[in-house]
């Protein structure tokens, strides 16, 4: 089908689809009429009967009433059968600039080959469009008018009496045969108890030679360069008209086709124009070079058919590249779903197979493993559950007929979904259109029944009724009686939508001219406003995409040889910068093949002329650029309305109210006598010499409007700053004061920005940064001035290193601990700072390394810092600025500098949370107590690191070595660490205070107390210590912080808390009753405030549940409470020690018969709390008797399960002899109290971290 399926390449949609300048100048290339062949008769059209029979097939129906080789199908009636149908001519015979292509034309014009009517059956002509594809990707576009027509030929006639007797028999005997007969759709719904029923079959189904006329469908077709399709339309109805009329047409029609297809030309970019049909003209325009391309398909309709929620989703599949069916009956309605979603991807371009038409006789495209965008005729009355379509999972199917479609698992959303739904409602809704889609009501619908009506209408007999415009769609509301009257009469295809009702007989026709003109004129300004919103959206969200374009390549063809190995976007540092809601659908979406030919479209346009749709596409955006460089605005993931609506709909209006071109009239041509004559109903038999050639000297359209553009494009401004005005200095103060306030808002716990902000804050920060690195430049090097300032200094930076020693600013002395082991200090270097960021393989680009870099200062609270110590080289910048830029006024760069110090309140995780995929070298230091503890321990310890995104596992510590550096995959934030050793050895008790642990690239350090042994036979036995990070200030901006720093973040139970637990000082004053309740109260009040908080902006549940005011702390604190923990025989005696003897107690108990309800419940809770705990004992880890608590209430929060087993303790006789009476647990009132408070977090969904629960299986 001359590659019908290929995909279309960067010249499709707007281009002409043609290599010469005449090409570019004819409105049509061809002109074809297809239908029935009467010298070769009756042919079955194969292919389709082999369709059928693979339908047949897929379906296990029988095969035997369909014989695929013969072509005969018996089981349906000769007039549903498919024929052949043929080319019978086209005009010119060919054209060198784009060949005629028989066979695709042939099966594109009559997909479903030829269908017989009798004068019984409706004959409607029907209208539909299609696309040929050629293989280079330029795109050929066809108009179709398929009309019927009657059989003069007897031998055809005959034929088909002949095919009915067959039909006919054979059918009468299947009746008699079996009682069910599997007949046409039609029949098989016929109750099977009549007797008259193969009676009524002949009469619905019979043609009679001597009673019946016979008709049989036949299409006149224009082939185009570009798709206007509304002008195509109205030309072949108008031609279709004068073959019916009575009267003949005022010339021979092969007037009109030689017009149209040699004498009209192309209307030239942002020019209308006007030709003329049989009986009136035809108006098209043609959009400007800046505007969005030509696209002439009514978008309404695409929007009546599927409604605005279905069409977004469907339209986000088409951008993912996912496969995408559509399924109707109409040929129409597929080519207008497929040709208005694919017109609204601009400025991308779906790059894979698109047949919007498939024929029958491709089906099997269907099982290409491959993105597709295809449309599939349904037959009437088929379900779509019988339609069984290979790899669904990825398949998003599109039922048009019945408003509904299916869409594949895991499916993003497109961003601001809801806001972008809602500013396209408010489009449809001003031009009358209901955003729910209005099933049925579209133009396809009606199936061009109105074309018959046109006359009933045009009677002059209804005229008496006053003059107005209604909107059937606002009067219909509500009213039940007119709702029915309105689907009746669109059953019988009269069109509602927009009623005109006239009052004066006279004005009649003046009227509907003019309405019909103006409805046209909405069809394109609602057409261009419903493109401009979804223009808008990826304006918005691609507004920055240049920056990120990585260009290596000195000449094309250097980089188209090596375009596979290359990679030509940085698609971490665009990332990086994007609102959070929308990192799920755009790192998808920039994976895709369309996003990828857009940026090697990109790169191609510095050595070729720019790709169309990306001119102007680029000066959307310069356009966007320049309006802001006059008022720069916040980067915000706020959705921001089209602005250009009222605009686009004028530059229409206006090229339509004034016609640029009106073509030649058609007129006589020098035909032969009696050539051409009229005879009404039949379509003639055209002079094919007068249509195989055109005038010679009709190239004055080629170029006329060339030498404007040119003009015009060299006109685009270019304007530079002479200063910073005060609104960008405004900008920068907002910003600022916006980035400190986010902070303290959203810190809650955590003193860090969280949520949807962070990203397109810090996108605005580095937006102005760059605004400002790029202000009075001398020469301009590079896409990012900051970075490229960056590099100079680091050049001379390293230059003087050479001669000596660099003066590095160290960072502040950190605290040495009792033990004297301490962190090395972390070298302050903005060299170094820029290492790291150069050693990052992820980030390709320069602007991408200035963004990466001031995320990592910012991380670092040293900004202000680097910047200063960058701008302190006083040489370098008066080489780079011009003495007027910014960064050589003093007063204003020290009062921006001094504003970003501001920012250090605010402990920011912008670098760490976003590349969270490279490696990142580590520091740990273990600090033991060394009064108390051996000097030397003979053991093998070791530690295992975990952060939000993941952990290090067991690294071995090597003996006697209290630090060490590894290196892993970003971490995240540092949550807990594991720490333990093996026992061995003589000196293998060990008191460690905390460890501590650094990100040598953030410089972030967190200390993990833990103030307890490790060692068998020492505190309560434990081998192995979980511990809670808390993160450390820096010394330096502790003042600054005290101001407005959010709450600090918990860390594990302090070493005094601890020490008290196990008597070791036996000093500490211990909480009274208040104090414990209180603490309790407080822990469960902070697990429920976490769960209100977005999700975005909740802390660690590992702090709330085992850090210093957390779960296990204040229950621990209850249990203590009265416990006699005197030492017996020297052994302390822990919390655990009482509940292993209550499991001892459980598992004794008597069984008791008896089978009440409570009863059974207060067994099944003993039976699932001795199974948690024998868990844990049994668990292959050397954790201590706390440690084990610490697990049992872990789980028992997150299986809801701490309210069941609080009473069972709480009456378990062991208490008696474990606790005083004055125990909390004793008293009934508090643990009623305790449960209450217990089971307010019982809704919540608690998972736990890994490192918690580690080899404990319940």
């Amino acid at each position: 089908m001359s590659g019908s399926g290929a995909a279309p390449g960067p010249g499709s949609g707007s281009s002409s689809g043609s290599g010469s300048s005449s090409a570019a100048c004819r409105f049509a290339h061809y002109f074809v009429l297809c239908g029935i062949d009467a010298d070769s008769g009756l042919e079955p059209d194969e292919l389709a009967v082999l369709y059928q029979w693979l339908e047949a097939d897929r379906h296990s129906k029988s095969q035997e009433a369909t014989n695929p080789t013969s072509g005969e199908n018996f089981d349906q009636s000769p007039l549903r059968r498919t024929f052949k149908s043929k080319v019978l001519a086209h005009y010119p015979q060919n054209i060198e600039w784009n060949p005629f292509d028989q066979d695709a034309v042939n099966m594109l014009c009559m997909p479903k080959g030829l269908s017989f009517r009798t004068q019984n059956e409706s004959k409607d002509p029907q209208f539909h469009s299609f696309i040929i594809t050629r293989e280079d990707g330029s795109r050929t576009y066809g108009f179709v008018l398929t009309f019927y027509e009657e059989v003069t030929s007897k031998q055809i006639c005959t034929a088909m009496q002949t095919l009915y007797q067959m039909h006919n028999a054979e059918q009468y005997s299947s009746v008699y045969a079996s009682s069910s007969c599997s007949m046409d759709s039609l029949a098989s719904s016929i109750d099977e108890g009549d007797t008259t029923s193969l009676l009524k079959l002949q009469r619905y189904n019979s043609y009679d030679i001597n009673r019946d006329t016979l008709y049989v469908s036949k299409s006149i077709c224009l082939i185009t360069p570009l798709p206007f399709m509304q002008a195509c339309k109205k030309f072949l109805i108008q031609l279709y008209k004068a073959v019916t009329s009575q009267q003949p047409p005022p010339l021979p029609l092969e007037s009109y086709i030689h017009n149209i297809l040699y004498e009209v030309p192309l209307p030239p970019p942002g020019r209308s124009l006007k030709f003329y049909g049989v009986y009136e003209p035809v108006i098209c325009q043609r959009p400007g070079t800046n505007e969005l391309p030509l696209s002439d398909y009514p978008l309404h309709e695409a929007f009546e058919l599927l409604g605005l929620e279905n069409l977004v989703q469907v339209f986000t599949c088409v951008l993912l590249e996912m496969q995408i069916l559509l399924y109707s009956q109409d040929y129409q309605r597929l080519m207008t779903v497929a040709e208005g979603i694919t017109t609204l991807l601009f400025p991308f371009q779906w790059q894979h197979v698109y047949v919007p038409i498939l024929p029958a006789s491709l089906l099997h495209f269907l099982d290409a493993p491959v993105p597709y965008l295809m449309g599939l005729q349904s037959k009437e009355g088929t379900d779509r559950s019988k339609l069984e379509l290979p790899q669904e999972a990825n398949l998003c199917f599109v039922d048009i007929d019945n408003h509904f479609i299916e869409l594949p698992e895991e499916f993003p959303q497109f961003p601001n979904k809801v806001d972008f739904i809602q500013e396209l409602s408010e489009v449809l809704l001003q031009f009358g259109i209901p955003p729910e889609g209005s099933l049925h009501c579209s133009e396809s619908a009606t199936k061009l029944k109105n074309l018959v009506l046109k006359d009933l209408v045009n009677d002059k007999k209804n005229g008496n009724v006053s003059t107005n415009n209604i909107s059937m769609y606002e009067l219909l509301k509500g009213n039940e009686t007119i709702a029915r009257l309105q689907a009746l009469a669109k059953r019988t295809g009269v069109t509602v939508e927009k009623m005109d009702l006239s009052a004066s007989l006279g004005e009649k026709e003046k009227d509907l001219k003019l309405q019909c003109e103006e409805a046209e004129l909405r069809d394109y300004q609602l057409n261009v406003q419903l493109r401009e919103v979804f223009a808008n959206r990826f304006t918005q969200m691609f507004a920055d995409y240049e920056a990120f374009v990585i260009q290596t390549a000195q000449d094309m063809e250097s980089w188209l040889t090596n375009r596979e190995q290359m990679q030509n976007f940085d698609k971490a540092s665009f990332l990086s910068d994007q609102p959070e809601p929308y990192l799920p659908f755009l790192s998808r979406f920039i994976e895709t093949q369309m996003f990828a030919t857009f940026i090697d479209n990109k790169i191609m346009s510095q050595w070729e002329e720019k790709d169309p749709l990306l001119r102007v596409f680029d000066s959307r955006i310069e356009k966007i650029r320049l309006y802001n460089g006059r008022a720069p605005t916040l980067r915000t993931s706020i959705y921001q309305k089209c602005s250009t609506l009222k605009e686009a709909a004028q530059s229409i209006e206006q090229r339509l109210m004034k016609m640029d071109h009106t073509a030649i009239h058609p007129h006589l041509l020098d035909m032969k006598i009696g050539q051409g004559k009229y005879e009404q109903g039949f379509f003639p038999k055209l002079q094919s010499d007068v249509l195989a050639t055109g005038p010679t000297n009709n190239n004055r359209w080629v170029s006329r409007s060339a030498t404007t553009q040119r003009r015009k494009e060299r006109l685009r401004q270019h304007s530079e700053h002479i200063g910073l005005d005060n609104d960008l200095r405004e900008t920068k103060r907002m910003l600022v004061e916006k980035m400190g306030h986010e902070a303290v808002e959203l810190g809650h716990g955590e003193a860090n920005i969280t949520g949807l902000e962070e990203n397109t804050l810090i996108a605005s920060l580095c937006d102005l940064l760059e605004r400002i690195w790029s202000h009075g430049l001398q020469v301009k090097q590079g896409k990012s001035a900051l970075w490229s300032h960056l590099i100079q200094f680091q050049d001379r930076e390293e230059k003087q290193e050479h001669l000596a020693e660099s003066p590095v600013a160290l960072g502040p002395e950190r605290r040495k601990s009792d033990s004297g082991v301490m962190l090395p200090t972390l070298r302050v270097s903005l060299i170094q700072d820029m290492r790291h960021i150069q050693n990052m393989s992820e980030i390709k680009t320069d602007v991408g390394r200035a963004r990466a870099w001031i995320r990592l200062s910012l991380e670092k609270k040293l900004l202000s810092q680097h910047l200063k110590q960058l701008l302190s080289n006083q040489p370098l910048t008066k080489k780079l600025y011009k003495r007027y830029a910014f960064l050589r006024c003093e007063e204003e760069r020290e009062q921006f500098l001094y504003h970003l110090l501001s920012l250090n309140a605010v402990d920011y995780f912008c670098f760490t949370s976003v590349f969270t995929t490279i490696m990142i070298p580590y520091r740990s230091v273990i600090i033991p107590i060394k009064k108390l503890s051996n000097a030397i321990i003979t053991s093998n310890p070791w530690i295992c690191v975990s952060g939000e995104l993941g952990d290090t596992g067991i690294m071995q510590i090597p003996k006697n070595l209290l630090e060490m550096t590894f290196e892993c995959q970003n971490l995240g934030k540092l949550t807990t660490v594991q720490i333990g050793h093996d026992n061995s050895g003589l000196l293998a008790k060990w008191l460690v205070d905390c460890v501590m642990v650094r990100n040598e690239i953030t410089g972030h350090t967190y200390r993990f107390p833990c103030g307890r042994w490790l060692g068998k036979g020492i505190d309560d036995g434990s081998l192995e210590r979980i511990l809670i990070g808390e993160l450390m200030t820096s010394a330096s901006d502790e003042d600054l912080v005290k101001q407005c720093r959010t709450p600090p973040q918990q860390k594990s139970p302090t070493t005094a808390r601890r020490l008290s637990i196990t008597s070791l000082t036996g000093k500490t004053a211990k909480p009274n009753a208040g104090q414990i309740q209180e603490g309790i109260g407080e822990a469960v009040n902070n697990i429920v405030k976490h769960f209100h908080k977005p999700e975005k902006e909740r802390g660690s549940l590992t702090v709330l549940l085992c850090g210093e005011n957390g779960l296990v702390a204040a229950l621990e604190q209850v249990f203590h409470h009265g416990f006699k923990s005197a030492r017996i025989f020297h052994k302390n005696v822990f919390i655990w020690d009482f509940v292993e003897k209550a499991v001892t107690y459980f598992e004794t108990l008597d069984q008791i018969l008896d089978n009440e309800d409570d009863v059974l419940i207060h067994k099944s809770s003993c039976k699932t709390f001795c199974h948690y705990v024998n868990a844990i004992n049994t668990a292959p880890r050397n954790i201590g008797k706390d440690g084990k608590f610490q697990i049992l209430v872990c789980l028992g929060t997150r299986d809801h399960l701490l309210p069941q087993w609080i009473p069972l303790l709480a009456e378990c006789p062991a208490i008696t002899r474990m606790y005083e009476e004055s125990a909390l647990l004793r008293d009934r009132m508090t643990v009623n109290s305790l449960i209450r408070i217990l089971q307010t977090i019982q809704d919540f969904t608690i998972v736990l971290e890994g490192s918690l629960i580690k080899g404990v299986d319940v």
